[in-house]
């Protein structure tokens, strides 16, 4: 980490910047590219997010894309290095090491759901290409901007989406026909639609306004106590993939210790002065 608590650079397809304090921002920016998801990316994304995670100066995450789209996916040519140049000696061992591939792909979007600060992501434009689904279906909050258009692509490049969208794409918008039709026509799906499915919850007029309320939300998830935020989302996550019984076992072992917090006490008298939450001074966590 470096001196300021900041993922340490450099970084070749990511900028980082605080613009308040409690929040980081994470940019895409390949621009000049469209965004693409080049080779860099995948191993960039893991460092980036595993140093956010141990950062106790971020409290929230902003992530969006520079330029005129969010992403346009996959950088093809740099995938297809690693699936046409198979290495093994026989079917097991070359699908091993595919298998390898593969799941160093998938960690670069679960490194986002498996981080302890929520993640909010800001779309405009284009998401789509391999990848660009995967990456927004593991964040926590999802905003886009009027001209964002959204795309499970990947039928029409002879895959099967396998870095999230079909393991976390139902899940969010609850709707297992469109689900399905998404992935298997490969249609796009626009901001109204997105919105109205549950895909993102809210839509902003451009992105100068999205970029704003994006960070104005963040500023209101800095503002309370880190260890019910981070608590918040860890159960949050836990539940979405378990039964009410376990989830309900997982957050009273969880509570057991996270109750005994001075932020309890500090947030029940900010309330009981009529305070509002950013009046109380929380320690890192």
């Amino acid at each position: 980490m470096s001196t300021s608590g900041r993922p340490t650079p450099p970084f070749t397809t990511l900028t980082i910047s605080r613009p308040a304090n409690g929040i980081t921002h994470v940019e895409l920016c390949l621009p000049e590219k469209d965004n693409e998801l080049i080779a860099a990316f995948w191993s960039e994304m893991v460092d980036c997010f595993k140093q956010i995670a141990e950062d106790s100066e971020c409290r929230v995450v902003v992530f969006s894309g520079a330029g005129k789209l969010f992403t346009s996916g996959f950088d093809f040519m740099d995938v297809a290095i690693d699936l046409l140049q198979p290495v093994g000696e026989d079917t097991a061992r070359i699908s091993w090491g595919f298998r390898q591939i593969i799941v160093k792909y998938q960690e670069a979007f679960s490194v986002m759901e498996k981080c302890p600060k929520p993640v909010i992501v800001a779309v405009h434009g284009a998401c789509t290409g391999g990848g660009g689904m995967d990456l927004i279906t593991a964040c926590d909050i999802r905003l886009c901007s009027q001209d964002a258009w959204f795309q499970v692509k990947d039928v029409d490049f002879g895959l099967v989406a396998d870095l999230g969208t079909l393991q976390r794409l139902p899940k969010v918008i609850g709707s297992r026909s469109l689900v399905n039709e998404l992935a298997l026509t490969g249609r796009k799906m626009y901001a109204d639609e997105a919105k109205s499915c549950g895909l993102v919850s809210r839509v902003f007029p451009d992105k100068e306004t999205m970029m704003a309320g994006a960070l104005e939300m963040a500023g209101e998830i800095a503002s309370r106590s880190p260890v019910a935020v981070q608590g918040t989302k860890i159960n949050l996550v836990f539940s979405r993939d378990h039964s009410v019984e376990d989830g309900l076992k997982h957050m009273a072992s969880w509570n057991m210790s996270m109750l005994q917090t001075q932020d309890l006490m500090k947030s029940a008298q900010a309330a009981k002065e009529k305070k509002s939450p950013k009046d109380v001074v929380f320690s890192k966590f």
